[in-house]
C-alpha cells in the first residue's frame, strides 16, 4: 500500500495525475452556452470557449445556486466589474492560464441576474472563457428581456476610463484605476438603458497617435476599429454580430496633443475615412462626431471641415465646452478626467443624443 501512495505522488509530481477541482460536483457550462449573452466583439472557438479583449465586454446571464466560477485563460491582465442584480459585488482580477475564478458566493441560492464587464484594456490582457462553474444545484438561465438600443463608441483613453479611480491628477496610471464603467460612455449607455459596445484604446487617434515622431501615424484607431481583437490585426471584424443605432466618435485630442501636428488635410482625410468605413458597415445610422474638451481653437475647424466633407445630414458634431470640468478637482489619475468629469462629459452628450436619436429623457440620474 506505501508503494501505491508514493506512485500516486509520483504521477502528481511530473503531471500524471490532472489536477481536480475541489468542488468537484460543480454544474459545468461550455463558454458559448446560450443562456449566456457577451455584447461586445467575441470569437467562439469549437470548443465552446468566448475570446475578447476590448475594453467594456460584458456577458449577462441569470443564475441559481448562490455560486458562479468561470474556467478561463488570460494572455496578461485584465480587471472585472462583477454585479449581482445590478449591484457590484466584487472586483476581480484574472491572470494566468486555465485558472479558476470565483465570481459569486455568499449569496442565497434563488434567481439572480449576472453581469460581468471587462473595465480594462485590450493592450493589458485577453480573456478567454472555458467554462462556468455552479453548485450542483446550480444552472444558467437566459435574461428574458434584452435592450433595445446599442450604442457604439470609438475612442482613446477617456472612453476607457483611464485613471477615473484616481484620487489626484499627480497620481501614476496604475491598471487598478482605469474603469470603463465610471466613464462618460458606459454613463450615457446606462441613461438610456442601452447595449453599449467601447472601441477604444488609450493614447491613440485619428491620424496620429499620442507622442508619436510622425505627423501620421502606421496604426491609429481607425485602422484598429476593424478588428475582433484590440491587440490582433490577423481577424478581421464581421459587422454582422450586432447593429448599433448609434456611433458616437470621441477622437482627436491625441492627434494635437504633443509636436508634430497632422496637417488639417490629413487630419480631415483621415477623419472622414473612418466615418466611411462605419457607413459601409452600418448603414444610414446617425454618427455623433465629438469635439474634445480644451482643444487648441484652430483645430475645430478641422472638424468642421469633415462634416462639410461628408455633407452628410445624419453626421453631428457636438463640441464640448473648454470649462467643462475643473482641471484640479476633477481630476483623476495622470492628468485624466476624474468620475465627476466623466459625469459632466456624459450630461452634455445625453440631451444632444437625446434631440439626435428622438428619445425620451427621464427623470433618472446619471451614474
Amino acid at each position: 500500500m506505501k508503494c501505491y501512495y508514493l506512485y500516486l505522488l509520483f504521477l502528481l509530481l511530473v503531471g500524471g495525475i490532472p489536477a481536480l477541482d475541489a468542488k468537484g460536483s460543480d454544474n459545468v457550462f461550455n463558454g458559448d452556452n446560450p443562456a449566456v449573452r457577451y455584447i461586445g466583439r467575441t470569437w467562439v472557438a469549437h470548443d465552446g470557449s468566448v475570446a475578447f479583449d476590448w475594453v467594456g465586454t460584458y456577458f449577462e446571464t441569470r443564475f441559481t445556486g448562490g455560486h458562479v466560477s468561470i474556467k478561463v485563460s488570460e494572455a496578461g491582465e485584465s480587471y472585472y466589474n462583477v454585479f449581482v442584480d445590478d449591484r457590484l459585488h466584487r472586483v476581480v482580477k484574472i491572470s494566468g492560464t486555465d485558472t479558476l475564478v470565483n465570481l459569486v458566493s455568499g449569496i442565497d441560492k434563488s434567481l439572480h441576474r449576472l453581469r460581468v464587464q471587462k473595465r480594462t484594456e485590450g493592450e493589458f490582457g485577453r480573456t478567454t472563457v472555458h467554462q462556468f462553474l455552479l453548485s450542483d444545484s446550480g444552472y444558467l438561465k437566459e435574461e428574458p428581456v434584452k435592450r433595445s438600443r446599442h450604442i457604439e463608441f470609438i475612442g482613446n483613453s477617456l472612453t476607457c476610463g483611464y485613471g477615473v479611480e484616481g484620487k489626484d491628477r499627480n497620481e501614476p496610471f496604475l491598471l487598478e484605476t482605469e474603469n470603463c464603467n465610471m466613464a462618460f460612455a458606459a454613463m450615457v449607455a446606462r441613461y438610456f438603458n442601452a447595449d453599449y459596445t467601447l472601441i477604444a484604446h488609450s493614447g491613440r487617434g485619428v491620424v496620429r497617435n499620442y507622442g508619436d515622431s510622425v505627423r501620421v501615424s502606421e496604426v491609429t484607431m481607425k485602422d484598429r476599429m476593424l478588428n475582433t481583437f484590440d491587440e490582433d490585426f490577423t481577424i478581421k471584424w464581421n459587422f454582422t454580430d450586432y447593429h448599433p443605432d448609434l456611433v458616437v466618435v470621441n477622437l482627436g485630442s491625441n492627434d494635437f496633443s504633443t509636436e508634430p501636428h497632422p496637417y488639417k488635410s490629413e487630419f480631415v482625410k483621415g477623419y472622414t475615412q473612418l466615418v466611411m468605413q462605419l457607413r459601409k458597415y452600418y448603414g444610414d445610422i446617425p454618427i455623433i462626431c465629438v469635439y474634445p474638451v480644451a482643444m487648441q481653437a484652430p483645430v475645430f475647424e478641422y472638424y468642421q471641415a469633415v462634416i462639410d466633407e461628408l455633407n452628410d445630414s445624419n453626421v453631428f458634431l457636438l463640441r464640448l465646452d473648454k470649462n467643462l470640468y475643473n482641471r484640479t478637482t476633477d481630476m483623476g489619475a495622470a492628468w485624466h478626467p476624474g468620475y465627476s468629469a466623466h459625469k459632466k462629459m456624459a450630461m452634455w452628450l445625453i440631451p444632444y443624443i437625446a434631440t439626435v436619436m428622438g428619445w425620451d429623457l427621464t427623470d433618472e440620474p446619471v451614474v
